[in-house]
């Protein structure tokens, strides 16, 4: 059975890490989605907890009528140092063959390791960015038709609208 993992912050889960997912699962029998940076939340670049976005995720692939026995969301907090952070993924997560990931030091920290590492394509990258979807939501520009429906649910079931603006609000006056 060869395994996949797919990395990212999914801050928010957006359209883009949908069709990433979709990718990878027709490369792999069984895939791990890292959501990174774990412990970060209530910030500009990491409005979400691990929790929401994990919860973001699974409502996106259910809906998505992803396989739910086909992959698992797993967090992942980030390390003190890039030379050990490699060891701690394959320390937290069971198993894997093939690391998916546009990350260009990812790519690097998991190549170097000897492990696969695969580019995945980007759909509509301009579009589908979790900052452009987060500038949006504080330029109170339409920002859900970027993000699968569920997600958008989430994001207010949330209180994100909220979160995400008055963090940017606030890293923009410089307080």
């Amino acid at each position: 059975m060869l395994v996949g993992l797919f990395i990212g912050r999914f801050q928010p889960f957006h359209n883009g890490h949908l069709a990433a997912v979709k990718y990878a699962l027709k490369q792999v029998d069984y895939l791990y989605v890292v959501v990174g940076s774990a412990q970060r939340s209530h910030e500009r670049d990491n409005p979400f907890t691990a929790g929401e976005r994990i919860t973001m995720i699974k409502a996106a692939l259910d809906a998505g009528r992803v396989d739910p026995s086909k992959w698992m969301a797993l967090p992942i907090p980030d390390a003190d140092s890039h030379s050990v952070w490699v060891s701690m993924v394959e320390s937290m997560v069971p198993r894997f063959d093939v690391v998916f990931t546009n990350n260009s030091l990812t790519f690097l920290l998991f190549k170097e390791e000897g492990i696969r590492v695969k580019a995945v394509p980007y759909f509509k990258r301009s579009e589908y960015s979790a900052t452009n979807v987060r500038n949006r939501i504080l330029e109170r520009k339409d920002w859900e038709n970027l993000v699968p429906k569920q997600v958008s649910a989430l994001v207010r079931k949330f209180g994100g609208v909220e979160r995400v603006r008055s963090l940017l609000k606030k890293d923009l006056s410089g307080d």
